[in-house]
């Protein structure tokens, strides 16, 4: 079996690196810059509470149109970089592969399967993955687990290891359970779900307002929580994506306080609190690299609006988080 991690950065890493743990396929990495050179050079280390390890990839490029034809591309880009990676990834699956799409927010196959089926402009720009990689090809991934690339070739694995996986349009295949089943081989706690819509809004309940503050603060999740008038308003925006999500069709409701208590622990679980976890968008204003404003805050905001469903502090946020992404994008 051949498969390709498309994005080698911090999630992107930690799966090419569990796939190579575990040989049961070969595995290819798309990466850039420094990361890239790294890892081509000494192999890609990754570090967790179970210690340290290194592996080599089959192939680590820069040119995914060099590599033979995948039986499973994962896809870790950030939401923003997807669509114009969109011929490239599709050129990259093979007959009957597929490719799983792992990154945050409101998906570009959102809409597939359902009443009024059609792409998402503002987060598939031009229509590119729609039209050119398309649904039908795509499974979906939701990840609860914290790592971060610390230096070119080295992945940190914080902690946390939920991976929920769906096909879009909601039912079971063969291809998602073995998609499963070999994840499960290589160590990641992976779940076939049968809605997977909801399991996408569970994670923004997480998302939605814990990555934004933490970005334009630039404070960690355990300072954030350690602040009043942040805590409140990030307590404020995970009502408003419970109603966001009831409009839509998804009941969260029942998650509200375990996701409190999981953003009052530092981002740990009870029992186990965290300190100085970073999400991913606050890592990337850190690291001068722009941010997934669309798929996080600005189609949540969208579908709101669509539904009628007020959220005031969501839309006090939105534009203060495409500033900084403005910002970020000038450099």
């Amino acid at each position: 079996m051949k498969v390709c991690v498309y994005g080698a950065g911090a999630v992107g890493s930690l799966v090419a690196s569990r796939l190579m743990q575990a040989g049961r396929a070969e595995v290819s990495v798309v990466a850039r810059g420094e990361h890239l050179r790294a890892i081509a050079a000494h192999g890609l280390r990754l570090v967790s509470a179970e210690g340290e390890s290194v592996s080599r990839p089959a192939v680590a490029t820069d040119r995914p149109r060099e590599l033979p034809p995948q039986d499973i591309v994962f896809v870790t880009l950030k939401a923003m970089s997807q669509p114009a990676c969109a011929a490239d990834i599709a050129a990259l699956i093979k007959p009957g592969g597929h490719a799983v799409f792992a990154n945050n927010g409101i998906p570009w196959w959102w809409k597939h399967g359902r009443a009024g089926e059609a792409p998402l402009p503002l987060v598939d720009t031009g229509e590119a993955l729609w039209n050119t990689v398309a649904p039908q090809r795509a499974l979906a991934c939701v990840i609860y687990s914290s790592s971060e690339v610390t230096a070119p070739g080295v992945v940190l694995h914080r902690g946390n290891n939920r991976w929920l996986l769906g096909e879009p349009a909601g039912m079971t295949s063969a291809r998602l359970d073995g998609t499963v089943a070999l994840m499960r081989a290589c160590g990641f706690a992976a779940e076939a779900c049968a809605d997977i819509r909801r399991e996408v809004w569970g994670k923004l309940l997480r998302n939605v307002p814990v990555n934004p503050i933490c970005a334009l603060t630039r404070l960690p999740i355990d300072g954030v929580a350690a602040d009043a008038e942040l805590a409140g308003m990030v307590l404020g925006l995970m009502d408003e994506v419970v109603r966001i999500a009831a409009a839509q069709g998804s009941d969260i409701s029942g998650e509200l306080e375990a996701n409190r208590a999981w953003f009052a622990n530092g981002g740990g679980r009870e029992g186990a609190p965290l300190s100085g976890v970073r999400p991913s968008m606050l890592q990337d204003v850190l690291a001068g690299r722009r941010i997934e404003v669309e798929a996080i805050l600005g189609q949540v905001q969208l579908l709101a609006r669509e539904s009628g469903t007020p959220c005031p502090v969501l839309d006090g946020l939105v534009p203060l988080v495409r500033a900084l992404d403005r910002g970020l994008a000038r450099g």
